[in-house]
């Protein structure tokens, strides 16, 4: 089963990174309310980057990753292609 790791794009264009199975899903669940606390007050959210990862570990590490990234770093990620796990 495949996890990803996505950026979403908060109303007040701020990025969050996080985990999911179901990217779908995932922005619904933000969008209700009940996703990350973070993601709360900045509705509406918008997944706009996904990487595909064949383990949950493995898309927790890349999380962590681009978690340490600036803003600008994260931006990157949608204009390029980006590094599948």
């Amino acid at each position: 089963m495949s996890h990803f790791v996505y950026l979403a794009r908060c109303s007040d264009g701020s990025l969050y990174c996080g985990t999911c199975m179901d990217l779908a899903a995932r922005e619904e669940k933000h969008n209700q309310g009940t996703g990350a606390k973070y993601t709360r007050s900045r509705r509406p959210v918008k997944i706009v980057y996904a990487e595909e990862c064949a383990t949950l570990q493995e898309a927790r590490r890349r999380e962590a990753q681009v978690k340490r990234w600036k803003k600008e770093e994260k931006e990157g990620l949608l204009i390029r292609d980006g590094d599948q796990c």
